[in-house]
């Protein structure tokens, strides 16, 4: 695993002639801005944050692509409770 991981690091860098630091750094800021925006909406949908305060942390697309997931989650349950009721 951690050679793979130097391969890509070192196919990614020289790919955009950029140091192989700025790769991690790069990685890292993204793989943060990804933690972030799972936790501000983990607690949104918590009730932890109202929905204006989660806007303002991650912004309007992504809270209500959020909301839009959730709704189909809760969609395909509810579709596969009423299948099971209907044929258990």
């Amino acid at each position: 695993m951690a050679a793979e991981l130097s391969d890509r690091v070192r196919a990614i860098a020289a790919a955009r002639d950029v140091p192989e630091s700025e790769v991690f750094e790069q990685a890292l800021e993204r793989g943060l801005q990804d933690l972030w925006e799972d936790l501000v909406l983990r607690e949104y949908f918590d009730g932890e944050l109202d929905r204006e305060e989660a806007i303002e942390r991650v912004g309007q697309t992504k809270v209500e692509r959020a909301d839009r997931e959730r709704a189909a989650v809760e969609t395909d349950v509810d579709w596969g409770l009423g299948a099971s009721v209907t044929h258990g």
